[in-house]
């Protein structure tokens, strides 16, 4: 019996002190992973849909017109910030508004979303047509990939570009909402057009 005694007081001892060592270990395991996990940059729906809640708050019957990415400081690859323009037919203004994974003191760029000022807006043109949120079927990364197949021969002789990303509805010139990626500048970059809705490499408007 004693024996018996014994050996349960040992296990509880023994769970005693793990359980100790887990707690004090706690904070410090915590610490670490806030530490090593710095934001990364995030897709272009991932993006739009932060920024539509927003965007409806500011009008309900808003449509979005444009969205763009941009670089962040300390932001492994581009797009750690996006940039979303929206219309409103009823308050005939637009508005843009800017999704970032981290604040950027140097720029004035502050976390999260942030909706800035409104300026007038006489409608769509056929060069800025409205799009929905359903047309974001092939996101940023999905046309990313198509696009570097487009782009291969250059990006052999230009590793360090890094791309830059907008979307759009220009009816004049394609068929359907499209991304427009791009490298480097007009006198040495590569540009490519993705449709959305299919991922493949964008149809010229007939």
């Amino acid at each position: 019996m004693r024996r018996n005694l014994s050996i349960v007081v040992l296990l509880f001892a023994a769970l005693l002190m793990v359980a100790c060592s887990e707690t004090s270990k706690s904070p410090e395991t915590t610490a670490q992973a806030a530490t090593t996990s710095a934001p990364e940059a995030v897709s272009g729906k991932t993006a739009y849909w932060a920024m539509y809640k927003s965007a409806y708050t500011w009008a309900n019957d808003v449509v979005p017109l444009k969205l763009e990415s941009k670089t962040l400081t300390g932001i492994k690859n581009d797009a750690g910030m996006w940039t979303g323009t929206f219309g409103s037919a009823r308050r005939a203004e637009v508005v843009e508004i800017t999704y970032a994974v981290a604040a950027d003191a140097a720029n004035d760029i502050m976390k999260g979303v942030n909706v800035g000022h409104a300026n007038r807006w006489s409608g769509p043109t056929p060069e800025v047509m409205p799009f929905q949120g359903s047309d974001i079927v092939f996101d940023s990364d999905a046309a990313y990939k198509t696009a570097t197949v487009q782009a291969a021969a250059w990006l052999k002789t230009h590793q360090d570009k890094q791309p830059e990303f907008i979307m759009g509805n220009n009816l004049r010139t394609f068929a359907a909402p499209v991304w427009y990626v791009k490298w480097g500048d007009n006198k040495d970059g590569y540009n490519a057009f993705v449709n959305t809705k299919t991922g493949e490499p964008a149809k010229r408007a007939k």
